[in-house]
């Protein structure tokens, strides 16, 4: 897989440079170069594989260690969740997660301005998401944190897992902010003067919300663990491309200074209608269901996804 993901990067980004593909392609705010970007990209994978290793070779706790584990030893902001436990929660923040991993990035491609370079974007997309994976093994792989589970009686075979101390920090939420904030981004620096881009960065904050909610109901990570996870994604995901970016685009074009009102009255619309909503869904809800849904809009385009549906 990870070499597949490499030869897909250098692709990408060799086709960038080739001049025929530039001359019909338009001009792009981000600089990319193979021989910097794919040696680094194949430095990141050799770390998330050292990550992995790490966390393969961990210490598994022991019943008799497993016994004495005391809720009242978690720090106050995050004992509210210890001993939690919900098979649906975690299936739920599997479907969110892995769904936004499969679809966001393709959902750039439909963007005129950013299609005829979606090569770049691609390529740009999974340079940010090994930043992301390097880091989340790396601390998952050396830092020993208890999963809340383990402070109650449920967890069954994960309980004894090499996986049950890998708390710190958020996985499922880290990668799924890296990939909503990337796409926000991606879209502000092709599209600055656009109106849609509250809307997008309102979403781009509450889906990790969402997630980071489901995790913690499914007893996998604490409220901190998450809310690293939050803030370690996001940073990536707005700071790659950012860093890419340059003064003067291909051609000759120059990249205009671009207003981040929209991108920050986005993120905090969405945060608080986020926070809002998932109290009045923990507070007031009895029950969930997931449900596929697809048809026919008024324009003739179908449609499809998943619904999430409360009881109350």
């Amino acid at each position: 897989m990870k070499h597949c993901a490499t030869l897909f990067l250098f692709g990408s980004l060799w086709l960038e440079q080739c001049p025929l593909a530039q001359a019909q392609q338009a001009p792009s705010p981000y600089h990319t170069q193979a021989n910097i970007d794919v040696p680094l990209v194949l430095g990141l994978m050799g770390a998330s594989a050292a990550g992995l290793y790490l966390v393969q070779h961990k210490s598994r706790s022991t019943p008799a260690e497993l016994v004495i584990l005391d809720r009242q030893s978690v720090n106050p902001i995050d004992r509210f969740s210890a001993g939690w436990y919900s098979h649906r929660a975690q299936l739920i923040s599997d479907v969110l997660c892995y769904g936004t991993l499969a679809g966001v990035p393709a959902l750039l491609a439909f963007d005129p301005a950013a299609h005829s370079r979606y090569g770049q974007v691609a390529g740009l997309s999974v340079e940010t998401m090994a930043v992301t994976a390097a880091i989340f093994t790396l601390s998952v792989g050396t830092v020993h944190r208890y999963r809340p589970y383990l402070y109650g009686p449920e967890g069954g075979r994960l309980r004894g897992g090499v996986v049950a101390t890998n708390s710190f920090f958020g996985g499922h939420t880290a990668h799924t902010a890296t990939a909503c904030f990337f796409a926000a981004q991606v879209f502000h620096d092709f599209n600055p003067d656009s109106p849609a881009q509250p809307y997008l960065w309102s979403v781009a904050a509450v889906v990790p919300a969402v997630v980071a909610f489901y995790r913690i109901r499914a007893g996998k990570h604490f409220l901190t663990d998450n809310l690293v996870g939050y803030a370690v994604g996001g940073t990536v995901g707005v700071l790659v491309p950012r860093l890419h970016r340059q003064g003067t685009a291909n051609g000759g074009v120059i990249v205009l200074p671009q207003d981040y009102t929209g991108a920050l009255l986005g993120c905090a619309v969405g945060a608080t209608i986020g926070a809002v909503t998932l109290h009045c869904y923990r507070r007031h809800s009895t029950g969930l269901s997931l449900a596929p849904v697809q048809g026919v809009n008024c324009n003739g385009y179908a449609y499809g996804g998943v619904s999430l549906t409360k009881r109350w």
